[in-house]
């Protein structure tokens, strides 16, 4: 009986030992660097983005898509207890091409060790950096020849490109081209705000992952709706400064987060 007794008052023992020693885990300070990923998965309504694959917007008109790009910008990470880190302007600037797949995944290294509920970015060029003009810009604006987003250096970049065929009333299998960016007056750069479902633990020795799920659906078929039948170019006026206003801000949404 005492053997049983002793055995029981070692195993509480050392089962709040174990106890104390997790909560003091808990609460030790998290301190250093780590990176964080962020992972757009370009979608079309309730269906993956496919090149080729046709979909059928809300007004009837069919789409098949061959060509979506678009510009990250500016990002800040929002931390638990409600401070900021702000990636460096001149390292945040990223071209997201459904074309390749590696551009899909924005690492982004030397993030301080927190707990991240919240990450805010811009889609398009900010107007400062658009004003520092084209000896400025280095190599994203070589980039964003190569890839087709630079007008003129008049009206500059290419915010979003989204391209295709459609076949309406009058069309079939005609080409559109949505080209969203600076007009006139207008600037047209746009700011998205994420809550993250899962705090993303940035640490030195884990890397989290944020799944932000990018409908392309919403940017011809959301709040305000493009209709190809009144034209298959939509590239400036009050269409593209809607676009850019009601329909890009809404297109994103974080699906999850691996901390792993």
């Amino acid at each position: 009986m005492k053997f049983q007794l002793k055995n029981l008052a070692l195993a509480i023992m050392t089962t709040i030992a174990l106890t104390s020693c997790s909560n003091d885990d808990d609460n030790a300070p998290i301190s250093g660097e780590g990176s964080l990923k962020l992972e757009f998965d370009n979608v079309y309504g309730d269906a993956d983005l496919i090149f080729g694959t046709e979909y059928t917007n809300s007004n009837g008109e069919k789409v098949k898509p061959n060509n979506a790009i678009y510009i990250v910008s500016n990002i800040v990470l929002t931390k638990e207890d409600g401070t900021t880190y702000t990636v460096p302007k001149s390292e945040s600037y990223f071209f997201v091409n459904e074309a390749d797949a590696a551009s899909t995944i924005i690492t982004l290294p030397n993030i301080p060790a927190a707990n991240y509920t919240s990450v805010k970015f811009g889609i398009g060029v900010d107007q400062e950096q658009f004003n520092a003009g084209a000896d400025g810009q280095g190599d994203m604006w070589t980039t964003a020849q190569g890839l087709g987003m630079t007008w003129s250096w008049a009206a500059g970049y290419k915010f979003m490109k989204f391209e295709g065929t459609t076949t309406t009333t009058s069309h079939t299998d005609a080409v559109y081209r949505v080209h969203t960016g600076k007009t006139g007056d207008v600037y047209n750069y746009a700011e998205v705000t994420l809550n993250m479902p899962e705090k993303a633990l940035v640490r030195t020795n884990v890397t989290p992952q944020v799944h932000i799920m990018a409908d392309f659906k919403k940017v011809i078929d959301g709040t305000t709706k493009i209709n190809f039948e009144e034209g298959l170019d939509v590239m400036g006026g009050t269409k593209v400064q809607n676009i850019m206003a009601n329909n890009v801000p809404t297109m994103f949404e974080i699906h999850h987060v691996h901390n792993d």
